[in-house]
């Protein structure tokens, strides 16, 4: 009987989880494994939304980019290859910020940091000249809640976002995510 108890409580925990998930806003569309745990989202799939505060202590929503082609950037401070990689995403975001997509007006970054210390997360933002203005962490680095709602266990990650907040392409990096965004203009 115990046994059956807590099978029936396992379900109606996740079903809980599910319900919840899909109550909150039109992104938060996250795929729950049976085991209660995020299951990898795939392209096709839409963004869950990430809510979280910006350096300043604003919140910054995912949602709020809705109608551009947002790259979603896991990184942090002390992540050489998210460093090494964050030139060639400015770079990108420089020629694109305000191109005309098949799918989107423009191109954003929401870049979620997985640092612990804001200070080094600043100074990251800062040294890699990150100019645009959605900068997002909970400071809570691998249980940054954002990083577990995607499933992300190695970083840099990233999930690339048409105007409609459906995942097109995930953990692009370097000429390859200017090739895309090449291929997706008007």
């Amino acid at each position: 009987m115990k046994k059956l108890t807590l099978i029936l409580g396992g379900f109606a925990i996740v079903f809980s989880a599910i319900l919840l998930t899909s109550s909150q806003s039109e992104y938060s569309d996250a795929i729950i494994a049976t085991n209660g745990q995020i299951a990898s989202l795939s392209v096709g799939d839409k963004a869950p939304e990430i809510q979280m505060r910006d350096p300043q202590g604003n919140i910054r929503k995912l949602s709020d980019l809705k109608g551009k082609v947002v790259l979603i950037d896991f990184w942090a401070s002390w992540c050489r290859p998210c460093r090494m990689e964050n030139p060639n995403v400015v770079r990108t975001y420089s020629q694109y910020k305000d191109a005309a997509f098949k799918n989107g007006d423009g191109f954003e970054v929401f870049s979620v940091s997985l640092d612990q210390n804001k200070a080094a997360w600043q100074k990251g933002i800062l040294q890699d000249k990150l100019t645009w203005e959605n900068h997002v962490s909970d400071l809570q680095s691998w249980r940054n809640a954002a990083a577990q709602q995607y499933n992300v266990n190695s970083i840099p990650a990233t999930f690339l976002l048409d105007g409609e907040g459906i995942i097109i392409k995930k953990n692009l990096r370097g000429k390859a995510l200017e090739n895309t965004l090449a291929s997706l203009k008007r």
